[in-house]
C-alpha cells in the first residue's frame, strides 16, 4: 500500500511515550506528538534536539538591556541634562529599575513572537488536527511515510485507542 500519514490516538501518557520510543527504535519517521500536558521524556523519545529558544531569549534580553541603558544615558547626559542638588548626570542606580523592566519586556514579548514566527503559528493557520482531542484528554502520535497496514498494526500493538488518517497528509 501507499505511504500515508496516520495519527495514533492514545489514552495515557505512558502508552504514547512507549509507542514513540518503539517507533524511533523501529526506524519510523515520527513527525510529532500532541499532548494535553507536557510529557516528561517525550523530547528524548522523539529524538528532538535541545531548543534554541533560550538562547534567543538571552539575546533579546541583552539587546533590551543595552537599549534601555543607552537610551537613559543619552537622555540624562545629552538630551535633557538636569543638575539636581549637584549630583552627577550619570546616576546609574536610578537607571536600574527601568533597565530591568525593559529587559524583561523585550525578552518576554520577543521570545513569544520568535516562537510564533519560527514555528508557523501565526493567526489564520488552519488547525491540522482539530477534533481529535489533542487539547482535551487524548495523546496523538503522528507518523509519516510507512505503509498503512503496517502502521495501523504498529499503533494497535502499542495500545492506540483509534487510528485516523491525517487529511491531506502534507506537512
Amino acid at each position: 500500500m501507499a505511504a500515508k500519514t496516520l495519527v495514533g490516538i492514545f489514552d495515557s501518557d505512558h502508552t504514547i511515550l512507549a509507542a514513540a520510543r518503539a517507533a524511533r527504535k523501529k526506524g519510523l519517521e515520527v513527525r510529532d506528538a500532541y499532548t494535553p500536558f507536557p510529557v516528561h521524556g517525550m523530547d528524548d523519545a522523539l529524538g528532538l534536539p535541545p531548543s534554541w529558544l533560550s538562547r534567543a531569549c538571552f539575546v533579546l534580553g541583552a539587546s533590551g538591556l543595552t537599549f534601555a541603558l543607552s537610551f537613559q544615558y543619552w537622555v540624562s547626559l545629552f538630551n535633557w541634562p538636569m543638575n539636581i542638588g549637584g549630583k552627577t548626570f550619570d546616576a546609574s542606580p536610578a537607571l536600574v529599575p527601568i533597565a530591568f523592566e525593559i529587559t524583561v519586556l523585550v525578552a518576554g514579548v520577543g521570545t513569544v513572537v520568535t516562537l510564533l514566527v519560527f514555528r508557523g503559528l501565526l493567526p489564520g493557520k488552519p488547525a491540522e488536527l482539530s477534533g481529535l482531542g489533542a487539547t482535551d484528554d487524548k495523546f496523538l502520535l503522528v507518523i509519516d511515510g510507512a505503509a498503512e497496514d503496517s502502521l495501523r498494526a504498529f499503533y494497535r500493538e502499542h495500545g492506540a485507542v483509534r487510528v485516523e488518517e491525517l487529511a491531506g497528509g502534507a506537512r
